[in-house]
């Protein structure tokens, strides 16, 4: 649905699904949609602080996360409470499909973390995936998700890379 659509909800509700269950249902704002990309806002959906070691994720951050429907990845962009920049987050997952207020997408395990200062490019979860037996029970899904981290990866670690498809 385009983003200027007058049936356009503001509010929707999105649904990551592993492993053919809900992992986390939280609500987002509808910042834009132009029927390929889908940029929601949601707070950080966690109970307390998550700290990765890396990053850490707590109560006031506020996550800008854009989906497609036709790319294997999301990225999400990381704010503290004060507004400062503390990173992306990337989700490799199936293309995103957006059905009445559900914004469904099935995370496939692989996961890139690039910090604001562009320093830490890290590539995350590849034992999950591995363990998930996606290569043996749907090798392209498993291709296309390896394929998406790359992408990821080498847009990365060019300045201005991740940010190209935000803009």
């Amino acid at each position: 649905m385009p983003a200027n659509s007058a049936e356009r909800p503001r509010s929707l509700d999105v649904v990551l699904v592993k492993g053919g269950r809900t992992k986390i249902r939280y609500p987002a704002e509808l910042v834009a949609d132009d029927g390929t990309r889908i940029a929601v806002r949601a707070p950080w959906a966690g109970a307390g602080v998550r700290d990765f070691g890396f990053v850490r994720f707590e109560p006031g951050d506020v996550f800008t996360e854009y989906y497609w429907r036709d790319r294997w990845y999301a990225v999400k962009e990381v704010r503290d409470a004060a507004g400062a920049l503390k990173g992306w987050y990337c989700d490799i997952t199936r293309p995103a499909t957006l059905s009445g207020t559900e914004l469904v997408v099935e995370d496939l395990d692989l996961d890139l973390w690039r910090s604001a200062d562009g320093k830490d490019v890290l590539r995350l979860d590849e034992d999950e995936f591995a363990e998930s037996g996606l290569a043996r029970s749907d090798p392209e899904a498993a291709a296309a998700a390896v394929a998406a981290l790359d992408e990821l990866e080498a847009l990365a670690t060019v300045e201005g890379g991740l940010e190209s498809l935000l803009a």
